[in-house]
């Protein structure tokens, strides 16, 4: 094979290729976004479909294409959990949130809670949690990236994390939210894609064998025994249902996974965005657990340990092995492929994340804390790519600090604070009567507080695993708060709920009720 294959340049052109019409979409999206709902929110014209592919492009990241597969590739069914754990999830989003959140909001996940609790604190609280959530979650997306972009890509970390975040405000500045969707659109279909033909290419070695896919996984694991056990990676019971209380709740607070119910006409498509969106989920993810098991059985945790100690590259290695071995031109083929998806991955989730961000600060602080309602919505949009500019540099300037940090805890933390203060907020403002400004407050404040207080005495910051006090005991053992956080900011709010009086409280329920279940006064889609 010539060494210009051998030395990555098909990664590079698959890489500039995406990157180019990535680019492309975006200047075709530029006249899609004219207006403050054009640009925040699609203008609520699109598909149920394309909506849905965007929700599952959102659950398509590199933590689900690269990180989980090498987790079920070492551990066996201890890495299936943050799978099922999203999944959950994302049926709870389905059931019992799209279609209020669609029918109640306007642009962020603060208008959801303000149609009935109109005070600036409650703004103020929801909006400052939205966006802690979305900067711990966006620089654990550019640190890990940047990683691993420099171990697909023949760049190095830096240049990574600030390829990333220049695309990422390229794409909101000039294509608002339908650049996202649309980046994320491809991606996504690119990702399952690529997922369907690893899967066949893996059965296929074992002439569509399944059984015996599973057998030779659990035999050429570090430990056979334990590898359809729980306990291999997981060693504490109750650590692992905070997580999954984490990931299952948590992901109906995520305010960029929420704000994507907007940009659909109705609620009706909200919902079956949301059932299109779990549909493709559950098979990529089930695919993401069939490749892990091809990975240990034909690639073996030697090797993926040896490429990597936190299991990324079993995707990679599978793929180059699959293709005929590293230097064959189908090995380097698949892994181009790869390569770049993982890399599209990331950009489309980091896309996503900056638009819902510049909303918040846009929207919800200028336009509705500091300009009240005299607050031109054509200003919103200047304002909003204003924030989009200094929000994404502040993001890359973080990144790039703490790049050396396992900042695997950010994911964590990002989970924790969207169950324990956005959900309690979201849930007791559309179906409990007596809830208040106070219980918002109080929710918003003790989730978020508790959360950042328990992740920071964890084990993913103090001790051997940590980044500090490594030779020290964390004074709180469960390495996700959510057992603890979650109950904390669900009390508060009811606590200071029943704390206060207030006479309208009746008459805004019944209010939000009506809108809520009949979609009247909802926000409609604008023209085209």
């Amino acid at each position: 094979m010539s060494n210009l294959i051998s030395s990555g340049a098909l990664r590079i052109i698959a890489f500039v290729g995406f990157i180019c019409l990535s680019l492309l979409l975006t200047g075709w999206s530029t006249r899609r976004s004219r207006g403050t709902s054009g640009f925040f929110v699609a203008g609520r014209n699109l598909s149920p479909s394309q909506n849905g592919l965007a929700l599952a492009g959102d659950f398509m990241s590199a933590g689900s294409f690269l990180g989980v597969t090498g987790l079920v590739s070492l551990f066996g069914f201890d890495g299936i959990v943050y799978q099922v754990g999203f999944i959950a999830g994302w049926i709870m989003i389905m059931l019992i949130v799209a279609e209020p959140v669609r029918n109640c909001g306007k642009y962020t996940l603060s208008d959801v809670v303000a149609l009935r609790l109109r005070s600036r604190g409650v703004r103020a609280a929801t909006s400052g949690s939205s966006l802690l959530i979305s900067l711990a979650y966006l620089l654990a997306q550019l640190v890990g990236g940047g990683a691993l972009a420099s171990l697909l890509l023949p760049i190095g970390t830096n240049a990574a994390i600030l390829l990333i975040g220049v695309l990422m405000i390229a794409y909101v500045l000039f294509g608002g939210m339908v650049a996202a969707t649309y980046v994320q659109i491809v991606k996504a279909v690119l990702v399952w894609t690529a997922g369907a033909v690893l899967v066949l290419l893996a059965l296929a070695h074992f002439s569509f064998d399944l059984g015996a896919l599973f057998n030779k996984a659990r035999l050429s694991s570090l430990h056979p025994a334990q590898y359809f056990l729980p306990g291999g990676y997981f060693k504490d019971p109750l650590d692992t249902l905070s997580l999954a209380l984490a990931l299952v709740l948590g992901t109906a607070g995520l305010p960029h996974v929420m704000t994507r119910f907007y940009t659909v006409p109705s609620a009706v498509a909200a919902r079956k965005s949301a059932k299109i969106g779990l549909i493709v989920m559950t098979s990529f993810a089930a695919m993401m657990i069939v490749l892990g098991f091809s990975a240990s059985a034909i690639v073996g945790p030697a090797a993926i340990l040896a490429a990597s100690t936190s299991g990324n590259s079993a995707i990679t290695l599978l793929a180059t092995t699959l293709g005929g071995g590293a230097g064959s031109l189908g090995g380097e083929v698949l892994l181009a492929c790869v390569s770049a998806i993982a890399f599209a991955t990331i950009l489309a989730v980091v896309s996503g994340i900056m638009i819902s961000s510049a909303s918040t600060i846009s929207h919800d602080i200028f336009g509705q804390l500091f300009s009240g309602s005299g607050n031109k919505e054509r200003r919103q949009v200047v304002i909003a790519k204003i924030a989009t500019i200094v929000f994404g540099a502040v993001a890359m300037g973080l990144a790039l600090l703490v790049k050396t940090f396992n900042v695997a805890f950010l994911v964590g933390l990002a989970f924790a604070i969207a169950a324990s203060a956005n959900l309690p907020v979201i849930l007791f403002s559309m179906y409990w009567r007596r809830f208040t400004d106070r219980g918002a407050v109080a929710a918003v404040l003790a989730g978020t507080l508790s959360s950042i207080c328990l992740v920071l005495l964890g084990p993913a910051v103090i001790g051997a695993k940590g980044i500090i006090f490594k030779d020290s005991t964390p004074p709180f053992w469960l390495s996700n708060p959510g057992l603890l956080s979650i109950p904390v900011g669900f009390i508060a709010g009811w606590a200071g709920s029943l704390t206060t009086r207030r006479k309208t409280v009746d008459d805004s329920f019944d209010a939000q009720q009506l809108r809520m279940l009949s979609g009247l006064g909802a926000e409609a889609a604008s023209e085209h």
